[in-house]
């Protein structure tokens, strides 16, 4: 039997023969009715408006709702194409399901679930309204001032030292470099070089406290007299003839110290590295000794000013090693990053550590806040000390915890930090003219927004917003001239910007004579940086006690200059000097030579006399020079008459080459001697016969007294 369309649409919108629940995936867009409640609920809905919205509608009333505009009159191919129009039962159930504009309820995002999948509603926060005391003041509206810190430090300002007393450059350097500080050096190094040669199966000469001193000595030298290799500053050539390296220690054992250097024991070291990979492990194990004693050193022989700084600093190495940094914005970008505590006034550096990378017992409030209180660790440091920053390091935490320590703190700050205010009620404007000021007060806290070329932010806790203060900027008028213009500046950037460079001072003054070397083991770069912190610390110190006695201090190069002398004197002694060396300090005292009498009488001229020159020919004799010359008997007679023993002088074969390296000058043209046979570099200025001159054999007096030269 045939269906009607009329029968065979109702069918089609009961389905209660097929048993779907009115959602067919076929069905066009007005066939689908969503689910909603039936009749008589929305008074319940308006009841429980605040509750979860969850229904159950039934059958009957998803039927009546489609029967509304599913007429038999129109056909069911039709419908598809026609406007969808909600009924009125759809219009009751969407106008009461919707909230009104001016409702208080806060469920605007809420949609009617469905009976198969119920979730469970989601709390929308309302936004917190912004405090009225937040926001931004103007340069006419006048701030309190805060409080200013009462500085009581513990111990005097300055050098802990005699101030009375005169130190030398030595002294003062070895204030950092003390003889504790040697023999660990030289303990540790015997042990490293002995290791080492029973690996290679060679001698080890130890070292001793004088060759440290040598050592240290020549690092410095190099620091003033920079060369491409360590080699080259034993050279003897034209190009490179310096005496000084070669008087103070032979170059092979000066690399054989370099090479051996250790700071710390191998023993322990072999202990750290079994630990490796657990929290015990130490990364700075190796320079751990001489770290220790060198910081210990640096703040109990001098006692900061009131203005203290805190910064980065980088140290250059490319070397391997697990806790290698990388600076953008630093002109070293590559190398040991080391956290500094300086004086703002002089450039002393008062505290550092070595970053070696995520450990230790981390506080939570970030790497900044650590180093900084880590730096202020300080026994005897004192209250009301003011502390400059930047922005890497300024947070509200930060400043707020330090003022509870009874230390005040200025810096810069980072917009996006946690507790810089938000509000943006009377902000900077976005084309803002230069000097504009904008200055917010949280209790201790100052926020100050200053436009210079860009926008500047600043918090601090000691400055007050505003004190008349103006900076002097050039600026470039309509007509292309240049003009001094004054605009308003806040106190506490000015005051950053005259307290803030304590360890830009103190790179400066170890950039100017740097003892950095290449090398590949990272524990030697740390150690000529230790040489170089002790010898500007050094320097300072020079500089604080002669303003303190009224005298004029040193510069540095000449301060480096008669350290280095210095050190050479106590150092090590070499077994043979460098080439054309002065001896300034060991002058010899050679007696006056008696004049001849007038009575004695002239010996004779001779008629020939045989000279010989410094060429080597295999014609020569072997107690000879070189081939002889034949003078002529006028020469000769016009030549004036020699008292015997007098110009008999001695002389080196090596004085009349060219291009004879320093170790090879003892021993260049030797020859052998006319008494004991033996090779000699030494020979008679006069009689030109090859003689031996040492501690050992004096054949060249031997001679002249057999021959009745010398009486």
């Amino acid at each position: 039997m045939l269906l009607s369309e009329t029968d065979d649409e109702s069918r089609v919108l009961d389905g209660s023969e097929s048993g779907s629940d009115g959602s067919d995936p076929n069905s066009s867009d007005e066939d689908y009715v969503p689910r909603g409640p039936g009749p008589g609920a929305a008074q319940e809905y308006e009841e429980n408006s605040d509750e979860e919205c969850v229904f159950t509608p039934a059958k009957r009333m998803r039927r009546q709702c489609r029967s509304v505009y599913a007429s038999p009159a129109s056909p069911p191919m039709k419908s598809a194409s026609r406007k969808w129009k909600p009924s009125s039962c759809r219009r009751k159930i969407l106008y009461e399901a919707t909230p009104k504009k001016d409702s208080s309820t806060l469920n605007t995002g809420k949609r009617l679930s469905t009976p198969q999948k119920t979730t469970p509603s989601r709390k929308l926060h309302a936004v917190e309204p912004e405090d009225e005391k937040d926001i931004w003041h103007n340069i006419d509206e006048e701030d309190v001032e805060p409080p200013q810190p009462r500085f009581r430090p513990e111990r005097d300002i300055g050098p802990q030292l005699n101030r009375t007393a005169n130190y030398t450059p030595l002294e003062l350097f070895q204030l950092f470099f003390s003889t504790t500080v040697i023999g660990t050096l030289v303990k540790n190094t015997n042990a490293n070089g002995e290791k080492k040669c029973q690996v290679l199966k060679e001698s080890w000469v130890p070292v001793t406290p004088a060759d440290m001193y040598s050592f240290i000595c020549l690092v410095l030298y190099m620091g003033m007299v920079p060369l491409k290799t360590l080699k080259e500053f034993w050279r003897g050539s034209k190009l490179f003839c310096l005496p000084f390296p070669a008087s103070v220690m032979p170059c092979r054992r000066f690399l054989a110290i370099s090479t051996s250097l250790h700071m710390s024991d191998p023993v322990a070291e072999a202990a750290n590295e079994q630990k490796k990979g657990t929290v015990g492990y130490d990364k700075l194990c190796k320079i751990k000794p001489l770290y220790d004693q060198i910081l210990q050193a640096c703040y109990t022989f001098f006692h900061p000013n009131q203005h203290i700084s805190i910064d980065e600093r980088m140290v250059a190495s490319k070397a391997r090693f697990g806790f290698k940094q990388y600076c953008r914005n630093k002109p070293t970008k590559w190398g040991f990053k080391l956290f500094v505590l300086a004086d703002s006034k002089c450039g002393y550096t008062l505290n550092f550590f070595v970053y070696g990378g995520k450990g230790g017992e981390p506080t939570g409030k970030g790497l900044s806040y650590d180093a900084v209180m880590r730096l202020l660790k300080i026994p005897f440091l004192g209250k009301g000390y003011k502390l400059y920053v930047d922005n890497f390091y300024t947070s509200p935490t930060l400043f707020l915890d330090l003022l509870k320590r009874k230390i005040w703190a200025c810096g810069t700050i980072r917009p996006n930090v946690s507790g810089y205010p938000r509000t943006k009620m009377n902000n900077t404007p976005e084309k803002a003219s230069r000097g504009t000021i904008r200055w917010l007060r949280k209790g201790e806290l100052l926020f100050v927004k200053w436009f210079d070329t860009r926008e500047v932010t600043m918090c601090s806790t000691m400055h007050k917003a505003f004190c008349n203060d103006v900076a002097k900027r050039k600026v470039k008028s309509t007509n292309g001239q240049w003009t001094v213009k004054h605009v308003p500046i806040p106190s506490c950037i000015r005051d950053y910007n005259k307290h803030m460079g304590g360890v830009d001072l103190s790179d400066a003054l170890i950039g100017y004579y740097n003892v950095l070397h290449k090398t590949q083991r990272w524990y030697k770069t740390l150690f000529y940086h230790f040489v170089d912190i002790a010898t500007v610390n050094a320097f300072i110190l020079h500089k604080e006690m002669c303003k303190l006695q009224n005298r004029p201090p040193l510069k540095q190069k000449s301060f480096r200059e008669q350290l280095i002398l210095s050190l050479a004197e106590i150092g090590s002694t070499p077994r043979r000097s460098g080439p054309n060396l002065m001896f300034s300090a060991f002058s010899l005292k050679v007696p006056p030579v008696r004049p001849p009498s007038e009575s004695m009488e002239p010996t004779a001229a001779p008629a020939t006399v045989l000279l010989t020159s410094t060429s080597c020919s295999p014609e020569a004799t072997q107690d000879s020079v070189g081939p002889p010359t034949t003078i002529s008997p006028d020469v000769a007679a016009a030549t004036p008459p020699v008292a015997p023993g007098l110009g008999h002088l001695p002389a080196y074969f090596v004085e009349q080459m060219s291009d004879v390296p320093s170790r090879s000058r003892a021993t260049a043209g030797r020859r052998a001697c006319v008494v004991c046979k033996r090779k000699s570099p030494v020979f008679c200025s006069t009689c030109y016969k090859t003689l031996c001159f040492t501690s050992f054999r004096n054949c060249y007096s031997k001679w002249h007294r057999s021959n009745n030269i010398c009486v």
